[in-house]
């Protein structure tokens, strides 16, 4: 090990505890996610140095599930950026000696206005903690690099923090999945959070056969609408599937003369997996690769409305 490694273990080290020790704080960060769901208004963040760099960090994560957060620069708000504040805001500073000057003039005002005030500060006798509503104490007050004085565990700890408030507010508020992607339409996180029907064939599109059909019949079909797969429906009820791999299954056979005259029936599987159109693509991609296949029938109602391949899900490149 070299002179650099072990410092570089001690500092994570340092800062692994300081975020194990939260648990301990566990209820008061619970209480500070209450004030947070009951809003009205919009959550304000706001630090000064490197808790300005923890504060903007929570308010766009508040922001990504859909709670109206924003980062307030105390100085900046000293000098006009005030206006932005309602009465039914709630507030959340940001400050590990909890007695910054700029804060501390921030909190008179928040004050005044009755703005419920959660504090996340290692100094549990500051004036900020003293003066909060909810105090979020961080569990050290030395910092984790050989000066001890750099901004490194403080900030990991606070972020911490407001990833927890985050965690809760999930759980109060009821955000599933499908709420949380409604912010994040781009980028990898948004195309695992599709739903199927936007990925899925329909109408036309489908292939479909009649149970009348034979062998050559879906052959037919299944090269036209090029998924490699055709439904066999009676008007508009499902009776079963017939892949590429069925096909080659029945033409091996020996027991049968002519398979191409057969009726389809004779080979198609009659319970095919199925999904509805509101899942998730990752649930359909799960779905297919569990189960080594690569369709599945899109079912509302019991009625089929889409039919969808594992390209569909490969080409917006969820994985």
């Amino acid at each position: 090990m070299n002179k650099y490694e072990k410092i570089i273990e001690n500092l994570l080290r340092h800062e692994s505890s300081a975020i194990s020790a939260l648990s301990g704080q566990a209820s008061a960060i619970s209480r500070a996610a209450e004030i947070c769901a009951s809003c009205s208004g919009r959550i304000i963040v706001t630090g000064l140095g490197k808790s300005g760099v923890a504060a903007r960090k929570i308010a766009s994560t508040l922001t990504s599930i859909g709670a109206a957060a924003i980062f307030l620069h105390p100085t900046e708000a000293l000098h006009g950026d005030l206006g932005l504040l309602s009465e039914q805001d709630v507030t959340i500073c940001i400050s590990k000696s909890g007695r910054t000057e700029e804060l501390e003039s921030l909190l008179a005002y928040f004050k005044r206005w009755g703005l419920p005030i959660i504090a996340i500060t290692a100094d549990k006798n500051s004036s900020l903690a003293k003066q909060s509503d909810v105090a979020v104490i961080l569990p050290t007050s030395d910092e984790g690099e050989p000066l001890r004085i750099i901004p490194t565990t403080s900030v990991v700890a606070s972020i911490a923090v407001g990833d927890a408030i985050v965690a809760a507010l999930v759980k109060i508020l009821g955000i599933t999945k499908e709420h949380f992607g409604k912010f994040h339409p781009g980028g990898s996180l948004g195309h695992r959070l599709t739903k199927v029907k936007e990925l899925m064939h329909t109408g036309n599109e489908i292939p479909t056969v009649p149970p009348n059909a034979t062998l050559r019949d879906a052959i037919v079909e299944i090269t036209q609408k090029k998924l490699g797969t055709t439904l066999i429906m009676n008007n508009e009820k499902l009776l079963g599937i017939l892949t590429d791999g069925d096909i080659r299954r029945a033409i091996q056979r020996t027991d049968i003369d002519n398979p191409l005259d057969e009726n389809v029936m004779t080979f198609a599987a009659p319970s095919p997996k199925s999904l509805h159109p509101n899942a998730l693509a990752e649930e359909a991609l799960h779905i297919m690769e569990s189960n080594a296949i690569t369709s599945l029938v899109i079912l509302k109602d019991n009625f089929v409305v889409g039919f969808l391949h594992i390209h569909d899900i490969l080409r917006r490149r969820i994985v």
